[in-house]
């Protein structure tokens, strides 16, 4: 979902575009699954454990209230999300802790002005109040196939998770920052 650039592209560089981005995408993919195998799996210190605890059973008092979800209620927060048309700020209400990439969020608005992004959602899992989903992302440059994406159960609605609004933002050239 890389941006055109102001340059005219002939088919090859369309071609080599798209493996650009493909590259791109694996690249963060890569480094996102990098950066969350670094937590530490340690629950026998003391007091963290008392707060580990609570916050388990927060989560899964939760997570018996979460609905399934569909593979089309999920493509329909993408769609929200990429669409240009939307303001920032009601974007920011699909994704976990969204008013943290509102800035990022208006940056991609205003790449994503007169160009075309869709999504197709397919093999929803749910895991309590979670939700994983292979996406197909199709851009002019072509279609990134099986795009691993997550969703949370929050606040009565299944949202688009910090992290996979970030790798849709850095398709977007609007990367998150650590």
């Amino acid at each position: 979902m890389l941006l055109p650039s102001s340059r005219t592209r002939t088919e090859g560089n369309a071609s080599r575009v798209l493996r650009v981005s493909v590259a791109t995408v694996a690249a963060a993919l890569a480094v996102t699954a990098t950066l969350a195998g670094c937590g530490s799996d340690d629950k026998d210190s003391g007091a963290a454990t008392s707060t580990s605890s609570i916050a388990a059973n927060t989560t899964t008092a939760t997570a018996t209230d979460a609905p399934a979800p569909t593979a089309a209620a999920l493509q329909a927060t993408l769609t929200e999300f990429a669409d240009p048309a939307t303001p920032a700020a009601d974007k920011a209400e699909l994704v976990v802790d969204g008013d943290k990439r509102v800035a990022l969020i208006e940056q991609m608005n205003q790449g994503l002005a007169n160009y075309q992004v869709t999504f197709a959602v397919s093999d929803v899992q749910q895991n309590g109040a979670e939700a994983d989903a292979k996406v197909a992302v199709t851009s002019p440059h072509g279609t990134m196939p099986d795009v691993p994406m997550n969703w949370q159960y929050t606040d009565g609605a299944w949202k688009i998770s910090d992290k996979a609004a970030c790798t849709i933002l850095g398709m977007a050239r609007a990367a998150c920052q650590p």
